[in-house]
């Protein structure tokens, strides 16, 4: 139902049927692409390997806060969806590089519209820019 003129209209139902992909039922597209690039590290992994190729630990400086658990799963995950690229190279000591694939580069566009999104939150909400908000954390300390 939808409310129009403060009076309730009859709608059509609009939505997709449910479906299956790995034995998990999906109820839209959004949740189905979420699983893919969802959670809290997916997304900033693949912004920083579209600026440059990455070793392990340089994706780890630039993530303070991801445990090495964590990290290594989720770079398990992209690479297994392909959104990364793994490269060894067979030297001692060994040495991995990271790269974002072709498929991995289509998710950029859709990164930087919900980061915008989350900067305008941000500043709707008084936050303003990240320097600002760490500054105001400081501050109440």
């Amino acid at each position: 139902m939808l409310l129009l003129n403060n009076t309730f209209a009859p709608t059509k139902q609009i939505g997709m049927p449910d479906f299956t992909y790995d034995h998990k039922i999906y109820y839209n597209p959004v949740e189905f692409a979420l699983h893919f690039i969802g959670g809290t590290w997916k997304m900033p992994i693949l912004w920083r390997l579209n600026q440059a190729v990455m070793r392990y630990g340089e994706l780890k400086k630039t993530l303070p806060h991801i445990t090495h658990k964590m990290l290594s799963s989720q770079l398990r995950e992209l690479e297994r969806d392909k959104l990364i690229v793994r490269k060894v190279y067979p030297v001692v000591p060994p040495k991995v590089e990271y790269t974002i694939s072709a498929k991995g580069k289509k998710v950029i566009p859709v990164i930087e519209v919900i980061r915008e999104y989350g900067f305008a939150v941000m500043k709707e909400k008084g936050l303003g820019s990240i320097e600002k908000t760490k500054k105001k954390q400081a501050e109440k300390k």
